[in-house]
């Protein structure tokens, strides 16, 4: 299997080369990803489980689905096929923009596009993706990340923290 090509990018998002995953991973080099949260009508969030077989932060609480950009591909584009590739939601336009976070130490040195949509389910998870999903409402969301905040991506503790300040 060919590893994956990302686009690597300067400190405003601009694409200055490609390079393998793995390489763009050890050398620490920006590039992009997305962010998805599905929420249902009850107002919950759905959350995955990464799988342990990832190779990064494996077994820890996610968005609902995320992923990065393939290379030439746009954040609107990724965030579609993310969502049908890792819970088989299959959406004709992308989500709701909600903002963008600049790649730091948390998001891996992603810059990444967060995107909000709703959904009740049911979904089908990508076993080599996710371990297991669930439904939470946003305040369960928020007591265990204060609690127990190993138990969840980096990335995602810095969204939740965005997203709380942004209501």
């Amino acid at each position: 299997m060919n590893e994956e090509i990302f686009d690597v990018v300067n400190e405003q998002d601009e694409v200055i080369d490609r390079r393998a995953r793995g390489e763009v991973h050890r050398l620490g080099l920006r590039h992009r990803a997305t962010h998805v949260l599905v929420f249902n009508a009850r107002g919950e969030v759905f959350l995955q489980k990464r799988s342990l077989k990832k190779d990064r932060q494996p077994g820890v609480w996610d968005s609902s689905a995320s992923g990065h950009l393939d290379s030439g591909e746009g954040y609107d584009d990724c965030a579609v096929r993310e969502l049908g590739e890792e819970i088989g939601l299959k959406v004709s336009q992308p989500p709701q923009r909600l903002f963008k976070i600049e790649a730091c130490e948390e998001t891996d040195q992603e810059f990444v596009w967060v995107y909000r949509c709703q959904h009740d389910g049911p979904f089908t998870l990508h076993p080599e993706e996710i371990d297991e999903g669930g439904w939470f409402t946003p305040a369960e969301v928020t007591r265990w990340m204060k609690d127990r905040p190993q138990d969840f991506a980096s990335a995602l503790l810095l969204i939740w923290r965005r997203l709380n300040t942004a209501i």
